[in-house]
C-alpha cells in the first residue's frame, strides 16, 4: 500500500473513531426509542407496548377511520402553517436589518433579538395568558377606552395559541434567516440601482430571491416546532384546541392508551417527513 493510501485509510479510521461516540449516543437516545415507538403503535394493549405481545393494526385503524383524528391532524397543519407564515413575515425585516447593518451595536441587537430564548416557553406562554386573558391588558384597555362593551375572547382558542407561538418561535426564525442570508451582496444592489432600478425592484429582483433559502429554512424550522408544540396550545387553548401534541399527551397520560398515543406520534413523524421532502424539493428548485 502506497503512503497516500495509508494516510487516507488512517484518516478514515480517525474520523470513524471521532464519530463513534456521537453515533452511539444517537442510537441510544433516538433510534432505539423510535423503534420502540413503532413497536408500541402495533401493540394490542398498553401492556403489550412494554412487553411485546400481539401485533395489530387497530390503533392505526382508529386513527384513520375516526373523523376526530382527521380534524386533529387538520388543526395541527393549519396551526403550523399559520404560525410559520406570520413568524417569517414578522421576523424577516429584523433578520434583514441585522444582516445588513454595520452598526457597532449589531452584536447587542442580535443578542436582544434572541434573548427570549433565555426564558422558558412556559413562562412566556403564561405572560401571553395575562396579556390576552379576559381581564388582561388588551381587554382592560379596550373596555377603558369604551371600544367594546364585553370581553373579547383572545384566549382559549386557536387565535391565542397562534399569537403565543409566533412570539415564542420568532428568535428561531431570526437565527435561521441570519444563517441563510450569506448570498446577499450589496454590490449587486448597487449595480441594480446604477442601472435605474428603484428600491422596490431591488428588493423583489435581488434581495428577496437571494434570501429565499434562508426564509424557507426558517419556515421549515418554525413549522416543525409548531406542529409538535404541546405546552402553548394546551395552556392558550384552554383544552379547546386539539392538535396532535395535546392528543398524544391525553392518550398517554389520561386514557393510558399507549398504542394509540404511539400511532398518533407516528402520524406526526409522517407529517415531519412530508414537510422535509417538500422543503428539499423547493430548495433544489431555487438553486436550479
Amino acid at each position: 500500500m502506497n503512503p497516500a493510501a495509508r494516510s487516507a485509510d488512517g484518516s478514515r479510521r480517525v474520523l470513524l473513531m471521532l464519530l463513534l461516540p456521537g453515533l452511539v449516543a444517537l442510537g441510544v437516545t433516538f433510534v432505539l426509542p423510535l423503534l420502540w415507538l413503532f413497536r408500541a403503535s402495533f401493540a394490542s394493549s398498553a401492556i403489550g407496548a412494554f412487553s411485546g405481545g400481539d401485533w395489530t393494526l387497530s390503533s392505526y385503524e382508529t386513527v384513520l377511520t375516526d373523523p376526530f383524528y382527521w380534524l386533529v391532524a387538520w388543526n395541527t397543519l393549519v396551526l403550523g402553517f399559520n404560525v410559520a407564515v406570520f413568524t417569517v413575515i414578522l421576523s424577516y425585516p429584523i433578520a434583514l436589518f441585522l444582516a445588513r447593518t454595520e452598526s457597532r451595536w449589531r452584536g447587542v441587537l442580535t443578542a436582544l433579538a434572541v434573548a427570549p430564548l433565555l426564558t422558558s416557553s412556559v413562562v412566556r406562554t403564561y405572560g401571553w395568558m395575562v396579556i390576552l386573558g379576559d381581564q388582561g391588558v388588551i381587554n382592560s384597555t379596550l373596555q377603558a377606552l369604551s371600544l367594546t362593551d364585553g370581553v373579547v375572547r383572545l384566549t382559549n382558542n386557536s387565535f391565542g395559541a397562534t399569537v403565543a407561538l409566533i412570539e415564542i418561535f420568532m428568535p428561531y426564525a431570526i437565527l435561521a434567516m441570519l444563517s441563510g442570508f450569506g448570498r446577499l451582496n450589496t454590490q449587486l444592489e448597487e449595480a441594480a440601482a446604477m442601472l435605474g432600478a428603484n428600491r422596490l425592484k431591488v428588493f423583489t429582483r435581488i434581495i428577496l430571491p437571494l434570501s429565499l433559502p434562508g426564509v424557507l429554512t426558517a419556515a421549515l424550522l418554525v413549522f416543525v416546532l409548531a406542529i409538535s408544540a404541546f405546552v402553548t396550545p394546551r395552556l392558550m387553548g384552554g383544552g379547546r384546541v386539539f392538535v396532535l401534541g395535546t392528543e398524544v399527551y391525553n392518550e398517554a397520560t389520561v386514557t393510558l392508551n399507549w398504542p394509540l398515543a404511539a400511532a398518533l406520534s407516528v402520524l406526526l413523524l409522517v407529517l415531519f417527513s412530508s414537510v422535509i421532502v417538500i422543503y428539499q424539493r423547493a430548495l433544489r428548485a431555487l438553486e436550479a
